[in-house]
């Protein structure tokens, strides 16, 4: 009893470490006051000042646009990168291969973006858009393949089998058969992947350019010259993003979970 009562109170005070702050943000963003730390009533003003801020609302279009293509990209390319780990176990270079997909998921930021930034210094590129997307692509795709890759690890292939054998060619059997199944972990793989690009900040600041200021980035550059409260609103709004991401991911990946375990018992029971 003891014991429990003991866990129960260190788990709420990291709770509370965790997400008082954050939960502070929220509610004074509704404030009336112009001053931060002062709660001068309920209000919307702050929401509704955000659609005259040019400013602002330039940082949060590119953080969009960035975010759906890097998503999309990574998408792609991690689906790619679980299908050869997954389906050619044995390959020149698996080792160096599986070693570059994990390596973004362990390695700081810093190194990350710094890395990205002497690669686009080398190349004599300039920094703006397309090279903040590269960078959000190269590190997202990394999750995404994490993701599709263990959904084909449970993939009952049988099933391409039986369609090859009744005719069907190879890339018509990925596209009928392998892709609705694999669906959900796709598209959980997506939202995992747009959410990260969407609060990327260390990254972003390595590989950004003019033009291309992302809303972490004017967040923090605001931040630093004192809070407002089209702050703590805008704060608000991208928090609320982040968890809605982060709760369809979660429903998507439980969902196809729940629907492997349905049809492997589907299979057990048409066995027996």
């Amino acid at each position: 009893m003891k014991s429990s009562r003991f866990d129960s109170t260190v788990l709420t005070f990291c709770f509370a470490f965790l997400y008082l702050p954050i939960v502070i943000l929220v509610v004074y963003s509704f404030n009336a006051s112009k001053l931060v730390t002062v709660w001068g009533g309920f209000s919307l003003q702050w929401y509704r000042s955000l659609w005259s801020n040019e400013s602002l609302m330039d940082a949060a279009w590119v953080t969009a646009r960035v975010g759906v293509l890097s998503a999309s990209i990574g998408t792609v390319l991690g689906t790619l990168a679980a299908l050869t780990l997954v389906r050619f176990p044995r390959f020149p270079g698996r080792i160096p291969f599986t070693g570059m997909i994990y390596a973004p998921l362990v390695m700081p930021e810093v190194i990350t973006g710094l890395s990205m930034l002497l690669l686009f210094v080398a190349l004599d590129v300039d920094r703006g858009f397309w090279t903040v997307t590269i960078a959000h692509t190269t590190f997202t795709m990394c999750y995404v393949a994490i993701i599709v890759q263990s959904r084909l690890l449970t993939f009952d292939r049988s099933l391409e089998e039986a369609a090859m054998d009744l005719g069907c060619p190879p890339v018509k059997t990925f596209f009928k058969i392998t892709l609705p199944l694999i669906l959900p972990a796709i598209v959980s793989g997506w939202m995992l992947a747009f959410t990260l690009s969407l609060d990327d900040l260390v990254i972003a600041s390595f590989t950004t350019g003019p033009g291309a200021t992302t809303l972490p980035i004017k967040i923090y550059s605001q931040v630093r010259l004192g809070v407002t409260p089209e702050i703590n609103a805008v704060c608000t709004l991208l928090i609320g993003l982040v968890t809605i991401g982060v709760i369809i991911a979660s429903i998507t990946t439980k969902r196809n979970e729940a629907r492997r375990i349905r049809d492997e018992h589907a299979a057990i029971r048409g066995v027996l």
